[in-house]
């Protein structure tokens, strides 16, 4: 559903500001709608910032307002029975927004939250931390022609026929943790030489995106966690080539404003607004027009 005469998205967050992404973006809110928000639209789009981090979700009853969702990275896992209140109710809703048939997009922890949410299995990454730009080879499978915003990019009907370097990308990679086991339904778009699933779609309303499409080299760099031997290789990459951001960024618009895919069925729809009904509404955002800078 469109709101206000175009369309709504909500941008779930969960990590907290860093110091460089404040001082340098204002906060990684601005990072997103940078890399997300629509250049053809003339502005005619809303973003609302939820914190699910500190407990800031959309209410319940609001989940049909929005046309899609974006789920960020985190320094938290996406998996384990430990895992804090906020992970477990963002899987709530994440099944609330798949059930209604919204489109969700996942990013890093947010592609892996999303996989555990529609009943996948994730876990620690059988070949440890993976940091740095990584080239990603797109599946050779005819059948990827029902996603339009693959057939945008042209990689909507890639066989080995047809396989070239424009079916492979660099993107940025900070990540312990990956997808295990996929979720019912769920296929494998794309992977690496350490990442088995790099991205994977549910139908055509769902896609995971294990690297950073939304990261500029400069980021990646200026990252406090990444230190010591895991720092010189980061570095090194960035050195050899840059993300291809541009394609990334691309794909994510094309999947959120496109069309194509199957959605949730009607049974789908009911389960999962029903399981979200305990929700509270903590913080609602307001919307920022094109062009304004806002930190969180």
């Amino acid at each position: 559903m469109t709101v206000a005469g175009g369309r709504r998205y909500a941008l779930l967050l969960a990590l907290h500001d860093s110091d460089y992404s404040k001082n340098a973006y204002g906060g990684y809110l601005n990072v997103f709608l940078d890399a997300l928000r629509s250049d053809a639209d003339n502005g005619n789009e809303t973003w609302d910032c939820f914190r699910v981090i500190d407990g800031e979700f959309p209410a319940t009853e609001d989940l049909h307002l929005y046309d899609g969702f974006v789920v960020s990275g985190s320094p938290h896992d996406a998996h384990g029975e430990a895992s804090p209140s906020w992970v477990r109710r963002l899987c709530a809703l994440l099944r609330a927004a798949h059930g209604m048939g919204k489109r969700v997009l996942g990013v890093c922890f947010g592609h892996q939250v999303l996989c555990r949410a529609l009943g996948g299995a994730v876990g620690r990454a059988k070949g440890g931390w993976d940091v740095g730009v990584r080239k990603i080879t797109f599946v050779e499978d005819e059948d990827n022609g029902d996603l339009e915003f693959l057939q945008e990019l042209g990689l909507g009907r890639i066989s080995s026929a047809t396989a070239t370097a424009a079916s492979r990308a660099s993107i940025i990679e900070v990540h312990q943790d990956e997808v295990w086991e996929l979720p019912p339904g769920g296929k494998v778009l794309a992977y690496s030489e350490k990442t088995r699933v790099e991205m994977f779609a549910v139908g055509g309303n769902v896609l995971g995106i294990q690297g950073h499409p939304e990261y500029g080299t400069d980021i990646l760099l200026n990252l406090n966690a990444i230190d010591g031997p895991t720092a010189e290789e980061a570095r090194s990459t960035a050195e050899s080539g840059g993300p291809d951001r541009e394609f990334w960024t691309g794909l994510c618009k094309a999947f959120l404003r496109g069309g194509g895919g199957r959605g949730a069925s009607d049974d789908d729809r009911t389960m999962a607004v029903a399981e979200m009904s305990c929700s509270h509404h903590v913080f609602v955002a307001p919307s920022f027009p094109a062009g304004t800078a806002v930190g969180l």
